[in-house]
């Protein structure tokens, strides 16, 4: 599309309402749910460390080396890219489209396989108060309608989801401060040290704190939906940081200083049991219910970072315009309906399939990130950066060399068939971009934007990828594709107004 035509369909189109905006808190209890979403699922890692001293030594270390870092990467790439597309945008700007498109397939890949468990896991608990949920006849349509009403309530509206989060996470973690508190007087401090070596699973133990620590860059895929995303970005990761350690380690605590369980006892569903052994029956209930909810939210945020990741995608060029198409409440709708399809699809699958091969794909992408943050920092000094990680060349370099040799330890943990499907997922996004480009150069679909081939050469002024097709109000605003030839390069523009809005040389 030239430059003319996309400044006709500027001027054609009507003044659309603004979509409302993520404020702190909302976007603080969406990280939350990204990234944890509570305790329910640590208890694993108690039993693959052989008890509870390698789970509290994980849950206090991991976030120093892994977490934190991560928070740190993120805030600084998406506050100097604050659209939707997140990591994609930031790969493309360090090494171009290609890579870009990548690290989006391998990311929205492990999400929606992220995704595929949390309907399962809402059963799951379930059952254990209504047994017909073991029967496959009450199952399967029971997962069909939670997948598809959890979904609907993406459609209606992100600012919905960010707020549903919040109640959620506060129900989420009533129950467990309140069984902290009734366990104070039972805590002995000798249980929080037993440990058997013998008994130390270590690949379980990694997979477990990876997968209960990873996910913090997934909401820079919404960045173009927050509130002002230069100061809120860096304050929603601190908080995230916050509450999400605590959600982790006060439970922990807790059950394991209160009560002399076997760690072999400590498998996923335990909290449950040990609310029943600290509070009683109705404390069991209550624990039930906010993993349920739990798992709610956890659905929600994912799917949100997910269909907002495909619209940015879309939005730059690298996947069809249909993607990009936003329902009357602003969601992208096509994206959305093709992360629940993947979800449906995946959700056979068991917890424990499901979990390797996500950390796999993640962990890939992750090692492509923290590539990117330290070639941009070298390779493009003057990108503006509201927020901007207190390390200069070498000390950004030595921030990401420990969650690096981490990521590397988590894929060389895992089994020959996590690397064979892994590999096929990685072949078919190798394939799959070329195939959009020719699909695009022989007008098979429609596309927003023209689709990036190389690199652009100048990240440090001018505007977004979206601002080729409408201004973005936030001036860090950063352009991806400023510099890249038009496909109708002979219609270069007289009219000076494209320096700023349509920057394609």
């Amino acid at each position: 599309m030239g430059e003319e035509g996309m400044v006709s369909d500027v001027k054609d189109t009507p003044a659309a309402k603004p979509n409302p905006k993520l404020t702190l808190l909302p976007l603080i209890a969406l990280i939350f749910y990204e990234v944890s979403g509570g305790p329910f699922g640590v208890e694993d890692s108690v039993r693959a460390g052989g008890g509870p001293l390698l789970s509290l030594l994980g849950f206090l270390v991991f976030p120093l080396f892994w977490s934190i870092p991560e928070a740190l990467v993120t805030a600084e790439l998406a506050t100097s890219f604050p659209e939707n597309g997140g990591y994609v945008l930031w790969i493309s700007a360090a090494f171009g489209p290609f890579w870009g498109f990548q690290e989006g397939f391998w990311k929205w890949f492990s999400g929606v396989m992220d995704n595929a468990l949390y309907p399962v896991l809402f059963l799951d608990y379930l059952k254990h108060s209504f047994p017909i949920f073991n029967r496959m006849v009450a199952r399967i349509p029971a997962l069909l309608g939670i997948t598809f009403s959890l979904t609907y309530l993406n459609y209606r509206g992100l600012h919905i989801v960010g707020f549903s989060a919040v109640s959620l996470a506060v129900f989420s973690l009533c129950p467990f401060i309140v069984m902290a508190v009734l366990s104070i007087p039972r805590i002995k401090v000798k249980h929080w040290l037993v440990v058997d070596f013998k008994k130390v699973e270590w690949r379980g133990y990694f997979n477990s704190m990876f997968w209960n620590l990873n996910y913090w860059d997934k909401a820079s895929t919404l960045a173009g939906e927050v509130d002002n995303p230069s100061k809120t970005f860096p304050k929603a990761l601190l908080g995230a940081v916050v509450v999400v350690v605590g959600s982790y380690l006060i439970p922990l605590l807790a059950g394991t200083g209160a009560l002399n369980s076997s760690s072999s006892e400590w498998t996923d569903g335990y909290f449950a049991e040990v609310g029943m052994l600290i509070g009683g029956v109705w404390l069991k209930w209550w624990i039930q219910a906010a993993s349920a909810m739990s798992n709610m939210g956890l659905f929600e945020a994912e799917m949100s970072s997910d269909a907002f990741q495909l619209l940015g995608m879309s939005e730059m060029g690298m996947l069809p315009a249909i993607f990009a198409s936003r329902s009357k409440y602003g969601t992208p709708t096509i994206s959305i309906l093709c992360s629940a399809t993947g979800v449906i699809f995946l959700s056979w699958m068991s917890f424990q399939e499901i979990l390797e091969f996500l950390n796999f794909l993640y962990a890939i992408g992750m090692l492509l990130e923290f590539a990117a943050f330290i070639k941009l920092r070298i390779k493009k000094p003057d990108l503006h950066r509201p927020y901007r990680v207190p390390f200069q060349t070498f000390g950004a370099i030595m921030l990401c060399l420990p969650p690096s040799l981490l990521l590397i330890l988590v894929m060389c943990l895992a089994s020959l068939r996590t690397f064979l499907v892994s590999g096929l997922v990685i072949i078919v996004g190798l394939l799959l971009y070329p195939l959009l480009v020719h699909a695009k150069d022989h007008g098979w679909a429609q596309f927003d934007a023209e689709l990036p081939t190389e690199a652009p050469k100048n990240c440090s002024d001018g505007l977004s990828v979206v601002s080729q097709l409408h201004y973005v109000q936030d001036e860090s605003s950063i352009s991806l594709l400023s510099d890249l030839p038009s496909v109708n390069a002979d219609q270069e523009s007289s009219n000076i107004r494209s320096e700023e809005a349509f920057k394609l040389e």
